[in-house]
């Protein structure tokens, strides 16, 4: 999930769980609020963003920190589901002619960005079309090493053409030119601008809410330079004050912006939040809270005390707090806790667990039919269900192919299985496999011939106890690995550099829509950019540049499904799995409807600071 390279998105999640000591304790953020003051402490299970620069953002984390002070065109409804778009930083939803080529764009008309000194008396401005043309420019400039190209990448007319001109020019020596055009891209006054596509993309409406797009202005970041990634300034409804609020591998806070538009909590909802007590403020003008304190934490045991202290107002529940707060049999909240006025929220995501082969690997890589068979014998030797109960006190759902549940491709039975399935366990298929695969299995079921495979994943104990159990359930066949455990960076530069045989990922989906996870198959994505797996097949690809296109509809959906077949058929992964986030949250929490695709709802959330057993 943290890379500086090409293609990369913000959604590569480590398996580490949570993982190193909490520094909150460290941490010289605010310790007291003012009597009128709102505060609301939310917790980070990293180290926390690599960056608050938008442009080299692929993480959740930086996702979280960039959407408090940054905001994009569109964003999601907060209390909808399934999600829909709504207009953010426009007038209304674009209009889409040409048969969907030209989308056309108008700003709201009381946008400006943050006081700061970067603007003449240092007065915030008035946001204009030129900044969200300047801002988008920004992912093409190679200062920034293409973080995020892969997100307009093809898509807008002449915009390639623009990034290779200026990258041909910078090489030479000279500098990246923000103010040439794009054929593209057309200012059309303060307010209104039009971009127009190569082709029809059904998922631009979506990027567009992502925080990569956010509008910055030019000013801030040409003052600061390189420190623009320390300095935010944008148009949210929370802005940073000082360097000092961040501190990396500690915390950040942010404060409430104190000339944010008129903005309100939403009025549209489902039926059930009205008793989980979501519509109270309704119509109401937000933010409500003055100030944000984010602790990160990297070890889940210090996060989880100060929750149970009062220190921390909601908390993702870690692996180790399950059996102390949660109903094995149930999978609700035990009584203990509910008495305390705690109240659980389970989140699924829309989550791709997996664990991953370089297909240029010369021992697991390759497309012959005994390379595919040694890749599915990894996968019938995998119990699924026995990770799930291990790790996830079985709230996950395991299933085959690489489309979550909730998405078109997805396969909706009552087993989440295709006709070819290959899921675990199944020690004698997986036999029948090693030897389809040349490998010697002696008389005690066991290859014999078959060398130990090397197996990056990151630090953490989550992590150690999926390796025990993958090492347990290998040895059944025989199969051994040798694992490697690495910090998220080092973990990215083993796969980024094609170091890794084998490796442990998980992908949370930018958007709703299952494109976003085949593109992770797309050969020209190989490493280091998202295709992490270096799967190359032309059928495939071609498969892929249609559904880019193509509209939403059945011929669509069994497109998809014939690319998800085709992966499960070839075996660049074992998998998969997908997660059932679960937050729990103090009494005097209000507002709260988490998502895992979006963070802009932080402006929602409301505290009662007044609350007795608050401290």
């Amino acid at each position: 999930m943290i890379t500086r390279t090409p293609t990369t998105r913000r959604t590569w999640l480590a398996l580490a769980g949570a993982g190193a000591l909490a520094l909150m304790g460290a941490w010289s953020a605010p310790a007291h609020a003012s009597a009128d003051e709102k505060v609301i402490r939310i917790p980070m299970t990293t180290a926390g963003p690599g960056s608050l620069d938008p442009v080299k953002g692929s993480t959740v984390y930086e996702n979280r920190a960039c959407s408090t002070f940054y905001e994009t065109l569109l964003e999601y409804e907060y209390l909808v589901r399934p999600y829909k778009l709504r207009p953010l930083m426009l007038e209304s939803m674009p209009e889409v002619e040409q048969d969907g080529l030209l989308w056309k764009f108008k700003l709201r008309d009381d946008l400006y960005f943050h006081d700061d000194e970067c603007f003449p008396g240092g007065k915030g401005r008035k946001v204009n079309a030129n900044d969200v043309i300047y801002s988008w420019k920004r992912l093409a400039d190679p200062e920034h090493q293409y973080e995020n190209w892969w997100l307009v990448k093809g898509l807008i007319k002449g915009f390639d053409e623009y990034k290779d001109a200026q990258a041909a020019a910078v090489d030479a020596g000279g500098k990246f030119d923000y103010d040439a055009s794009v054929e593209g891209m057309r200012v059309v006054n303060d307010l209104e601008f039009e971009i127009e596509l190569t082709e029809p993309n059904q998922q631009f409406a979506w990027k567009l809410a992502m925080f990569q797009f956010s509008i910055v202005p030019r000013e801030a970041v040409e003052k600061y330079g390189t420190g623009f990634n320390r300095h935010p300034v944008g148009t949210g409804p929370f802005l940073v004050r000082s360097e000092k609020d961040w501190t990396p591998g500690q915390g950040l806070t942010v404060y409430r912006n104190p000339n944010y538009r008129e903005a309100y909590y939403p009025t549209e909802h489902m039926p059930e939040d009205v008793e989980a007590g979501l519509t109270a403020a309704a119509g109401q003008r937000i933010p409500f809270v003055d100030r944000i304190d984010f602790g990160f934490y990297v070890e889940s045991q210090p996060m989880w005390l100060q929750f149970k202290e009062g220190a921390l107002d909601f908390t993702t529940v870690p692996q180790a707090g399950f059996e102390e707060a949660v109903s094995r049999r149930s999978k609700e909240l035990k009584r203990s806790w509910k008495r305390k006025g705690i109240m659980m929220e389970k989140v699924p995501l829309l989550d791709f667990v997996f664990r991953s082969f370089n297909m240029d690997d010369p021992l697991v890589g390759g497309y012959t039919e005994e390379k595919k068979a040694l890749r599915r014998a990894f996968n019938l030797a995998m119990d699924w269900d026995e990770m799930n109960e291990a790790l996830y006190f079985g709230m996950a759902l395991p299933y085959d192919g690489p489309i979550p549940p909730g998405l078109d491709g997805h396969p909706e039975n009552e087993e989440h299985r295709v006709a070819n399935s290959t899921r675990g366990p199944d020690y004698e298929r997986a036999r029948e496999e090693l030897r389809k695969a040349g490998y010697t299995v002696g008389p005690d079921g066991k290859v014999t011939d078959l060398p130990v495979i090397t197996f990056y994943t990151s630090t953490g104990q989550e992590s150690v106890r999926i390796v025990e159990l993958l090492q347990r359930n290998l040895a059944e066949v025989g199969i051994r690995i040798n694992p490697v455990y690495s910090d998220f960076a080092a973990l990215m530069d083993a796969t980024n550099n094609k170091k890794a045989p084998m490796f442990s990922f998980a992908w949370g989906s930018d958007y709703p829509d299952a494109e976003n996870n085949l593109q992770l198959y797309y050969g020209p994505y190989e490493s280091p950019g998202s295709n992490h797996s270096n799967y190359k097949n032309p059928e495939y690809d071609a498969m892929y540049e249609r559904l880019r296109s193509m509209p939403i509809g059945p011929e669509r959906t069994e497109l998809i499904e014939k690319m998800r077949d085709m992966l499960i058929e070839d075996a660049p992964f074992c998998g998969s799995l997908a997660r059932t986030r679960v937050y729990l949250t103090h009494p005097w929490v209000k507002n709260f409807k988490p998502t895992e695709t979006f963070y802009t709802y932080y402006k929602y959330l409301d505290v009662d600071m007044d609350h007795e057993d608050r401290k």
